[in-house]
């Protein structure tokens, strides 16, 4: 029962805050070995990025439809320094850079938000994090395995 209830805590936190949480979780404090981790952290992140992307799509039809009957919301389009950062990404890199950078500096239900406002094919978007999502997940892998003794060193004692 304890170790299911860890696995369902690994995918949780990593359909969450994928690099933030769910792998540190994964690797140091539930001690699982490359391949359960590979299993649970890229399921949970691929789940989320899955549910949110279909959530944050029927969210936008719907705030769409609600905006549509109303006066009060404004048509002038207003550019705030964060819409335009936002802008200046999604112009620069596409989807392929919000992909790599949903499980490092996103978190997977940003990272999916931003996918499904800004291209709405949503297999594409699914497929691009979840390819980004398991290659991040080596690379923090090997990262944790190379810094395994330091870090239960300083979490744990």
């Amino acid at each position: 029962m304890a170790y299911f209830l860890k696995i369902i805590t690994a995918m949780v936190l990593c359909s969450l805050f994928f690099s933030k949480m769910g792998m540190p979780a994964a690797c140091v404090l539930f001690e699982f070995n490359f391949l359960e981790v590979f299993i649970f952290a890229c399921a949970g992140a691929i789940g989320g990025t899955i549910f949110y992307v279909y959530l944050f799509g029927a969210l936008i039809k719907w705030w769409e439809k609600f905006k549509e009957g109303k006066t009060y919301f404004s048509k002038k389009k207003i550019f705030t320094k964060s819409n335009r950062r936002i802008i200046k990404v999604k112009n620069r890199f596409g989807l392929i850079g919000i992909a790599i950078l949903t499980p490092v500096l996103l978190s997977i239900p940003l990272g999916a938000f931003l996918g499904e406002r800004f291209y709405k094919n949503k297999a594409k978007v699914i497929g691009y994090i979840s390819i980004s999502t398991m290659i991040w997940c080596v690379v923090f892998y090997v990262i944790y395995f190379q810094f395994y003794d330091y870090l239960k060193g300083w979490l744990f004692e």
